[in-house]
């Protein structure tokens, strides 16, 4: 997996030379997690089952042997490209020891790095709120003028698009798009989106 350019200083100069180490000369061009050959093209199902030409058989996603594909599962293979990386068990770039890298193909380093994953989209999710709170941005405008226009011109249909951009979370752009439509000047407007939708 490609390095992030934030990171690449973490990792040491000799970098190419630790993982080409772990994956080929202690794993052997194999997945460590579930047996998939590096550089190959294989056949695989949603559920991690693939199958191992040179044995002539289906394993799992751990690859132990698993039963063959019925016809409605056959109707779900894809075929993918298997490239192998070297994975840091407990998330620390910095960690190079031998005893913490392992060969991982990419299913089983995104099921690895799984819940590290969910944090970092977590955390880059309430920044981009908290941005969008103070600067009057990054939200998406053309999905609040969306959201604004979706029931009518009426009143109602007004009150309810603003209703719907605060409870989504588009709260600057319910301040910004309420002026133009509020007969009562923008602080009195910003002041009724924020009465119509905030719990």
């Amino acid at each position: 997996m490609p390095i992030k350019p934030e990171l690449r200083w973490f990792y040491p100069i000799d970098w190419p030379e630790i993982s080409r180490r772990v994956r080929f000369e202690r794993a052997g061009g194999l997945c460590e997690g579930c047996g998939r050959p590096h550089g190959e093209g294989i056949c695989c199902l949603p559920d991690g089952r693939w199958f191992d030409p040179m044995q002539n058989t289906w394993r799992n996603g751990r690859g132990r042997p698993a039963r063959w594909p019925d016809v409605e599962d056959a109707a779900q293979i894809r075929w993918t490209h298997v490239v192998l990386a070297a994975a840091h068990l407990d998330h620390n770039p910095g960690n190079n020891t031998l005893r913490n890298l392992r060969a991982l193909c990419q299913r089983c380093h995104l099921l690895h790095d799984r819940s590290y994953h969910l944090e970092r989209r977590r955390v880059t999710y309430l920044l981009r709120r908290a941005l969008g709170d103070l600067f009057l941005g990054p939200y998406n405008s053309n999905s609040a003028l969306q959201d604004w226009g979706s029931k009518g011109s009426t009143e109602k249909g007004r009150r309810y698009g603003l209703r719907r951009m605060v409870l989504a979370g588009h709260r600057p752009q319910a301040r910004r798009y309420a002026a133009p439509f509020g007969a009562l000047g923008p602080d009195r407007a910003a002041q009724q989106v924020l009465e119509l939708g905030v719990p």
